[in-house]
């Protein structure tokens, strides 16, 4: 099998990487470092291609589509994505703009191109890396937020379509609460709760991806406090995650 990573350089996607590497899948690897991908290239143990590119431009994600057109990719794992933090009035728009390209628009483009693909062959595989964010509303985080309710969403929605056709092609999403990466930097902010490793989600999302689980949600706190989450009146919700994510910001005490 062969699968294309989006953000592969760090993370959770150079934690999936390495993972399918070691069950013998072919890779194909982007991201914008063009240095960390040759990195990759040179140390994992499967066949690997890499294309530099950023996802917030306009036309990488048809040039990306491209690139791989011919390949028999099998596997498509969205996991390209940033955060901004701070009140949705104050955060810089152009910024905001960036996130929405590529944590939606993206995401988007991808899954519908190569879904189009998998099913005609009636075959293949899309991890769509959404987080715990998006069963949620986020105040401090709004845009992260709404963009990850946004894959989650489109992602069900997608497998409900997939379930009627009976197709043999799956999706699944991945909803990880904190994860310890470049994320937190990107964003400005600390987590206040201890994080999962990439490499333990990355472990459990690639087990989900290849078994056609529809929903991965690590570890066994998140997926109480995920489903206890449902239980509480949305505006009450709201005011609780404003105060966790103010708690978040590094100056905090």
């Amino acid at each position: 099998m062969k699968a294309l990573i989006t953000g592969a350089t760090s993370g959770i996607g150079k934690a999936i990487a390495q993972e399918m590497s070691r069950r013998g899948i072919s890779l194909i690897l982007t991201g914008r470092n063009e240095e960390a991908l040759l990195r990759m290239q040179e140390t994992l143990p499967v066949h690997t291609e890499i294309i530099a590119l950023d996802l917030a431009e306009n036309q990488a994600p048809f040039t990306l589509y491209e690139f791989c057109r011919d390949k028999h990719v099998d596997i498509l794992v969205n996991n390209a994505g940033f955060g901004v933090f701070g009140k949705f009035s104050e955060t810089a728009l152009q910024e905001e703009l960036e996130l929405l390209q590529v944590n939606v628009r993206a995401l988007h483009i991808l899954t519908k191109l190569f879904l189009r693909d998998f099913k005609k062959r009636n075959f293949g595989k899309i991890l769509n890396v959404a987080s715990s964010a998006g069963f949620l509303t986020g105040p401090l985080f709004s845009s992260y937020y709404a963009s990850k309710n946004y894959v989650v969403r489109l992602s069900l929605a997608i497998a409900e379509e997939l379930r009627r056709e009976k197709s043999r092609v799956t999706i699944s999403i991945l909803c990880p609460g904190p994860v310890d990466t470049g994320f937190n930097d990107r964003a400005g902010v600390q987590f206040r709760v201890k994080a999962l490793t990439p490499e333990a989600v990355a472990k459990e999302a690639v087990f989900g991806l290849l078994t056609g689980k529809l929903l991965i949600i690590p570890g066994l706190m998140m997926r109480v406090g995920v489903a206890a989450s449902k239980l509480v009146p949305e505006k009450l919700l709201s005011r609780i995650l404003y105060h966790v994510q103010a708690a978040k910001q590094p100056e905090h005490k």
